[in-house]
């Protein structure tokens, strides 16, 4: 999905560190408006800026699936100050994405797809054996889940050779991807941010909860900051991405209120 944004918008707005190093280059813009608020609109709700429905950068009208997605995204803008900051509004920026892609959904999730032949969770410290056991308690339930459940049986690898994984366990899993576009973005996203398609579908499904996946994307990170200790740069990446990730699940947790 960051290729497919890029084509369209120069830039992916679904990537933190792109994002950070934008917004360091470039003015942010005055606050033009006086009040956000949300109007009914074909498909959904719009998001409106005294009266005016908000378009994507291309000019492309963003409509919200329901409600209370229009609500958050009216609410980033009623929050910012006499300046906008775009990297306090990740639900904006998320709902521009959707409006660039909305008619490529497949394209999308073929991208996540993608995912599958190298998932996070298939490739597997060798050493030592606390990691191991770690990495293992976090991972092994998602993919029991995927085998028992979806019936995708995938093959897991020590170190970083690459493995090709069964093409019926791909496809199994690629089936239970959803349909909509929103849904189908958020699970872009919280794939990309994790390097897990696997550990994205968990979440989707109710698997595993936020903090779980969250967790499990980054037993080895973690693993390294116990030993050597925080590298400061690497927490600060996190901590972005991190705010992309809870759009992402507000708005999965939205779309199944």
């Amino acid at each position: 999905m960051r290729e497919l944004f890029d084509e369209v918008a120069g830039h992916s707005p679904l990537d933190p560190e792109e994002a950070v190093r934008r917004a360091t280059r470039t003015p942010q813009r005055k606050r033009f408006y006086k009040e956000a608020g949300i109007a009914p609109a074909d498909g959904g709700f719009a998001v409106t800026l005294d009266g005016k429905q908000i378009r994507t950068p291309s000019g492309r009208h963003v409509v919200a699936p329901t409600r209370g997605i229009a609500e958050a995204i009216a609410t980033e803008w009623n929050a910012q100050g006499e300046t906008i900051d775009p990297l306090t509004m990740p639900l904006t920026r998320f709902a521009n994405s959707v409006a660039e892609v909305n008619d490529r959904v497949d394209a999308v999730a073929d991208d996540i797809a993608k995912y599958l032949g190298s998932d996070l969770l298939f490739y597997r410290a060798g050493h030592p054996e606390a990691l191991v056991a770690r990495e293992a308690a976090h991972w092994d339930p998602v993919l029991s889940w995927a085998a028992n459940e979806l019936g995708a049986h995938f093959i897991l690898s020590e170190g970083i050779v690459h493995v090709v994984q069964p093409a019926q366990a791909v496809s199994a899993a690629r089936g239970v991807f959803p349909a909509d576009p929103w849904s189908v973005a958020a699970l872009h996203v919280v794939t990309t941010l994790t390097g897990s398609a696997l550990l994205a579908l968990a979440l989707l499904h109710g698997v595993r909860d936020p903090d779980q996946v969250w967790t499990a994307a980054h037993v080895d990170e973690d693993w390294n900051a116990e030993k050597w200790g925080v590298d400061e740069e690497v927490a600060a990446s996190r901590a972005a991405r991190l705010v992309d990730f809870r759009a992402a699940v507000s708005i999965l947790d939205a779309l199944k209120a």
